[in-house]
């Protein structure tokens, strides 16, 4: 076998790493890894936030993509209302469901306790979360409530800004324009065996392969094999094909991806349309408890077209 690569993953990253980043004045960030996140210290969540450090966390998510909060002893109204700040806050459909899920007792907050006798824990998988609804998830707010006594856990982050400018021209070219279906069937019925209450059905929502964010006007790549059926314009042999190709480009550059060491009373932010992330399952038969509250925006992921064509 040869070990020859092209150089399109690491013009992508040279890209990346060399942009221009803001300097902040209301806090304290360092970054956490070339791909993405950075630690932000000196904000209190307990409190409500200046407008002009609430506009320094937003910019550093739009340049950071994973954002963590050490020392944020915070309850559920203050984790709700710092994701408030962010968008309406989703309900999970699953979020009474004690096979996959333990409930909180809040419609707002996805609560989960994995240990030994759980068979599923939640993201055990690469994925965007929720990608199935019309108006998918923007950002989410997870606390871990409960660390492994041995360690682990840790959450893995993929840039899909990289995902997406690594790629060859031409299959850039090819990707322009396709839209995906996302089916919640895809990742609980099929994936952990979940299925809807009686009258209820999951969602299964049509977005752009390749999206444009609407605070960055960056393209991204917008396809998970957690909760993508098939690519609408190809023939299902061609979009498998064309999906596992994408899904594994996502998954094998470690160099597009970071992983997140968790703290006690650490909250973490993400931008769930330009990552995607993986809780690790590392600890069994230990267990590791958490918390999320999550932002939708009112409207999806956009067609990058016209910023692509533009650049």
């Amino acid at each position: 076998m040869s070990f020859y690569q092209d150089y399109s993953d690491k013009l992508a990253i040279e890209g990346w790493n060399t942009r221009e980043l803001s300097q902040y004045q209301t806090f304290d960030l360092k970054r956490l890894s070339p791909a993405l996140g950075a630690e932000i210290r000196g904000v209190d969540l307990s409190q409500p936030l200046p407008p002009a450090q609430l506009a320094e966390i937003r910019q550093a998510l739009t340049e950071h993509l994973v954002l963590t909060f050490p020392g944020q002893a915070i309850n559920a109204e203050q984790h709700k209302a710092f994701g408030r700040l962010f968008g309406s806050l989703h309900q999970h459909v699953l979020g009474d469901s004690t096979q996959l899920t333990a409930r909180s007792g809040d419609a707002e907050i996805l609560g989960w306790k994995t240990g030994r006798t759980t068979r599923y824990t939640a993201g055990d998988a690469w994925h965007n979360d929720v990608s199935c609804d019309p108006h998918p998830i923007w950002a989410s707010f997870l606390r871990v409530t409960r660390l492994p006594e041995v360690g682990g856990g840790d959450t893995a982050f993929a840039n899909l800004y990289l995902a997406y400018e690594s790629l060859s021209e031409p299959i850039k070219q090819l990707l322009l324009g396709l839209t995906a279906v996302h089916d919640g069937r895809e990742g609980w019925s099929n994936g952990y065996g979940a299925e809807p209450k009686p009258g209820q059905v999951f969602n299964a929502s049509e977005h752009p392969v390749v999206a444009r964010h609407p605070v960055s006007g960056r393209p991204f790549l917008f396809v998970n094999e957690a909760f993508t059926s098939h690519i609408v314009q190809l023939s299902r042999a061609e979009s498998d094909a064309l999906l596992q190709l994408l899904y594994r480009h996502i998954e094998k550059h470690q160099s597009f991806q970071a992983r997140i060491h968790w703290q006690p009373d650490m909250l973490l932010l993400w931008d769930n349309w330009a990552t995607q992330h993986h809780a690790i399952w590392d600890y069994y038969p230990f267990e590791r408890w958490g918390e999320r509250v999550s932002a939708y925006r009112d409207h999806g992921p956009q067609p990058a077209g016209t910023i692509i064509s533009q650049q």
